[in-house]
């Protein structure tokens, strides 16, 4: 990734050239890093579920984010870009880091303690709901219809997910609360991290991010966690997986589509993740794939279709004003 990329150029026509407008097409680049981005991510599913047998999750939060800060320092440095931050971004950067890094690990953290794992993260992807939420009463975007349509069928997929072990999650409310709180969390992040005109490389910002939201979540593995730092060879190798494509890959991915695109329209490009998850786990891990499954990623599918594919298609049947 070079420090003259489009994502990561410094000035502001650059920025503004990146940020899509409610109702217009969506980019083909965008819509490019959504796919990796969620195959990336959902594989990584059953890949934390290795780790997780193996390592503490507070533990395992606080590697992910240390070592990652400095896989994403390393890109940064390689495309040429200084790390230094000015000093107007640090109240932004510092408000975005505590939602989007701390209260959303340190909460699902929490509720994949005493949930189901699996169910768990199903739970922490409403945050495209929140997310469209916070992005109407604090950021004006508009609530449209096609942005309506995606979520509901987004959200019913994820419900038939969870659906068979409603039971496991009614039984703990607290970690159902946990997660929940979680994913509003991620979804005020986001709409936060797309109000600031950044012009700052993507890595450098991912980078600080990952500094500042780790510091809690160190500290509650260094007081809670009681690890020896032993785990079997499967485990370490999904571990290096977890590090290079979920932490450096993703985390750069996910705030460039957050440049490209509206907040609401971004957060729910992420409702495929889980189900993608689902399916990587049942070949990984064995795990039962069903109807359920099915029938939830063909919800899920539709939805990114009606948000992402849609308006394109509509935007360009309509001529242009003069």
């Amino acid at each position: 990734m070079g420090s003259r990329s489009a994502p990561e150029v410094g000035s502001k026509a650059a920025v503004a050239a990146t940020r899509t407008r409610d109702g217009d097409g969506i980019p083909s680049t965008a819509l490019l890093l959504v796919v990796v981005l969620t195959v990336v991510w959902g594989v990584s599913f059953p890949a934390m579920k290795v780790v997780l047998t193996e390592m503490p999750v507070f533990t395992f939060r606080s590697l992910c984010l240390l070592v990652g800060a400095a896989g994403v320092a390393a890109v940064a440095l390689a495309s040429g870009n200084r790390l230094a931050l000015p000093r107007r971004l640090w109240r932004p950067l510092v408000a975005c880091a505590v939602f989007n890094i701390s209260i959303w690990h340190v909460a699902s953290g929490y509720g994949l303690q005493v949930l189901p794992g699996g169910r768990a993260a199903i739970l922490a992807y409403t945050m495209p709901f929140w997310a469209v939420i916070f992005g109407a009463l604090v950021a004006g975007e508009r609530i449209t219809g096609f942005k309506v349509v995606g979520l509901s069928l987004g959200l019913a997929g994820l419900a038939l997910l969870i659906g068979p072990d409603f039971a496991a999650v009614a039984a703990a409310p607290l970690g159902v609360v946990a997660i929940l709180a979680a994913a509003a969390s991620w979804g005020l992040g986001t709409v936060l991290l797309k109000r600031v005109a950044w012009e700052t490389p993507v890595p450098v910002i991912v980078m600080w991010q990952f500094l500042v939201g780790s510091l809690p979540i160190v500290a509650g593995a260094l007081l809670v966690d009681d690890w020896d730092g032993r785990m079997n060879a499967v485990a370490w190798l999904s571990f290096g997986f977890v590090l290079i494509g979920p932490m450096i890959l993703c985390h750069i991915l996910w705030f460039s589509i957050v440049r490209l695109l509206p907040a609401s329209v971004a957060a729910i490009s992420t409702l495929a993740i889980p189900a993608v998850g689902v399916m990587s786990s049942a070949v990984w891990l064995g795990e039962r794939v069903g109807w359920a499954e099915a029938g939830a990623l063909a919800l899920v599918c539709s939805g990114l279709f009606v948000v992402l594919v849609l308006p394109a298609m509509r935007s360009s049947r309509i001529p242009p004003a003069a």
